[in-house]
């Protein structure tokens, strides 16, 4: 990806014109990922992440152009709470996956997935959550990151009946436990639960050749991670 901010003077006379042009020229843009617009007086600073690169909007106006490589040094301030601060920290995924499992080995269309599970899955599952959702790293320095858990999927022939239990389930134990139910928390909790399961039954069929070498996801407040390979 490339990133790129360009600045432009524009007089007061043309600014909703110039602030309209440049919505309309992105947003439309094969290759732009995402845009923003700032302002301070009749200066404007744009900021463009694009997939290679473009052409701004209005040419016309000749603004100062300067082209970035994205660096691994990203992340949010403190001001917003991860998922996981948000949820309870690692105490309130440990108590989700002990509900949960216990769950899902009384139950008829997926407890037989788990018949034979190492007792300490439910923190190791406790664990995964955690990193995914923000919180600290342990699953990938104590067991394995990305590949560990891919292991588990491998040539099990999940089915789509029994991912969708394995949702209902969890919603379910979320409800038991106590997790936050405000429509942002329970909105993005469920957006990685809907992807990561979908993800693990593509991953678990006959013959299939997943991507092994990835990082273990992070999940933010509605946004899934930016896999632009």
């Amino acid at each position: 990806m490339i990133i790129e901010y360009v600045r432009y003077r524009v007089p007061a006379e043309r600014s909703q014109d110039f602030e309209r042009q440049v919505a309309e020229h992105l947003a439309g843009a094969d290759t732009c990922v995402d845009y923003a617009l700032a302002r301070d007086g009749d200066s404007y600073l744009l900021h463009v992440t694009w997939t290679e690169p473009g052409d701004p909007p209005a040419p016309e106006l000749a603004g100062e152009r300067s082209r970035y490589t994205p660096t691994g040094a990203r992340g949010h301030g403190g001001s917003v709470p991860t998922i996981y601060e948000w949820a309870g920290g690692t105490a309130a995924f440990e108590r989700l996956t002990e509900v949960f499992y216990d769950m899902v080995l009384r139950d008829d269309l997926i407890g037989p997935l788990f018949a034979h599970m190492d007792p300490d899955h439910p923190r190791y599952v406790a664990m995964w959550l955690a990193e995914v959702f923000g919180g600290p790293a342990r699953y990938t320095g104590e067991r394995g990151g990305y590949a560990h858990m891919l292991a588990h999927h491998l040539g099990r022939h999940i089915s789509e009946a029994q991912r969708r239990r394995w949702v209902s389930l969890l919603q379910d134990a979320a409800e038991e436990v106590g997790l936050p139910d405000d429509p942002e928390f329970r909105a993005a909790f469920l957006g990685y639960i809907e992807w990561g399961t979908r993800l693990a039954v593509a991953n678990s069929q006959p013959g299939v050749e997943p991507i092994r070498d990835a990082p273990v996801p992070r999940w933010g407040w509605g946004v899934a991670p930016p896999y632009l390979g």
